[in-house]
């Protein structure tokens, strides 16, 4: 982190200094809460006393419309080259949240100076390193803090920020740690076709991966979310690019966390749509997906295909078996390919099971410790 270069708007972006009375456990209470003592190296910025662009007379922490609180969190949203869109975002945003963080992922536009003139907590990522980074360096920004929820959303437009509240109800209300905004729930929004077949490809592999199958997401990629400070304080998985949100989803289920979903709209009408080909992102987001299959779920992963290709070559070996007795004509190649996929088969299978095993004595091992 020390890499990494935070800029905050003169005047914006102090910490409010009214206290707000929460509850929470002895590990979020180790956290600094920003609305009293400031962390370790964090220089509260001179108040310029003037009025911020969107009615906002203070802070980033200041309510946008006067006489009106702001609840206790903070939005992230990571931008690449978002200039155009991420001011209306941010001022938008801060009608919700008490502070709004903008990572800037090695933009070559003005992202990181409309953002922080909008109101935004900016930090600056010196060269282009992925969502998945940003995200974390966002998150870990929100904790430093010591905000209690911190809601994500895309910094290209295609969210609406005036959602924010139904995201982050659930999670403000104690009624879950991860809030998946879902744009299959209802019909208000409008995706392609092309997209909605690859999203719910995605969704299904995700479902897979998840242990318990306690439960099951309706929309995977969205990156419309909301997390508790239980949620913050168990990011502890590795995650690259675009695969944070199949990811952020299994590791949570997996520690048992409490996830739901609420419905959200999206527009694809934005200036800078999909920075990936859709294809090229789809296909790395499944292979990673899969990657995750294999590891929690060995048995599945190998077994199944493996049962499969065993019960193939049996197949082939009966009908060459069945032609030399009808025939008396012998189907070398037939026969070979029959054993060899008997052979494969059975490898699978037997791999699935010695992997599931291992992983169950692991699993068994960190539930004793």
């Amino acid at each position: 982190m020390t890499a990494l270069g935070f800029f905050l708007p003169a005047g914006g972006n102090s910490p409010p200094a009214h206290g707000i009375g929460r509850s929470r456990d002895d590990t979020a209470g180790r956290a600094t809460d920003a609305r009293g003592t400031q962390p370790e190296g964090y220089a509260r910025p001179p108040s310029s006393g003037g009025a911020l662009m969107g009615g906002s007379s203070g802070g980033t922490g200041d309510p946008a419309i006067p006489g009106r609180e702001l609840p206790p969190f903070a939005v992230v949203a990571p931008a690449y080259n978002e200039g155009l869109v991420i001011g209306s975002i941010v001022l938008q945003a801060k009608r919700h949240a008490e502070r709004v963080i903008v990572v800037d992922d090695g933009s070559i536009d003005r992202t990181a100076e409309t953002a922080r003139l909008a109101g935004a907590d900016v930090i600056r990522l010196p060269e282009n390193a992925g969502k998945a980074k940003a995200m974390m360096v966002g998150f870990a920004r929100a904790r430093e803090l010591g905000y209690d929820a911190v809601v994500m959303l895309d910094g290209d437009g295609q969210h609406d920020p005036g959602e924010i509240p139904v995201v982050a109800a659930p999670v403000l209300a104690g009624e879950a740690d991860l809030v998946i905004g879902s744009r299959f729930l209802n019909t208000r929004a409008e995706i392609p076709a092309y997209r909605r077949a690859g999203q719910v490809v995605l969704t299904g592999f995700t479902n897979i991966s998840v242990d318990g199958g306690g439960f099951a997401t309706t929309d995977s990629q969205s990156g419309f979310r909301a997390l508790s400070r239980r949620a913050l304080e168990n990011l502890t998985f590795a995650s690259e690019g675009y695969n944070i949100e199949s990811d952020m989803i299994a590791h949570f289920a997996s520690l048992n966390l409490r996830v739901t979903e609420v419905p959200i709209s999206v527009t694809y009408d934005v200036p800078h749509k999909h920075k990936k080909n859709p294809l090229s992102h789809g296909f790395g987001v499944l292979a990673r997906i899969v990657g995750l299959i294999g590891y929690k779920r060995p048995l599945l992963f190998f077994g199944i295909p493996g049962g499969s290709i065993a019960l193939f070559g049996i197949a082939l070996e009966i009908y060459t078996f069945s032609e030399l007795y009808r025939i008396g004509q012998f189907h070398y190649v037939i026969f070979t390919l029959g054993i060899t996929a008997l052979i494969l088969g059975l490898l699978l299978v037997s791999s699935g099971l010695v992997l599931n095993f291992l992983v169950s004595m692991l699993e068994r091992r960190a539930g004793e410790t």
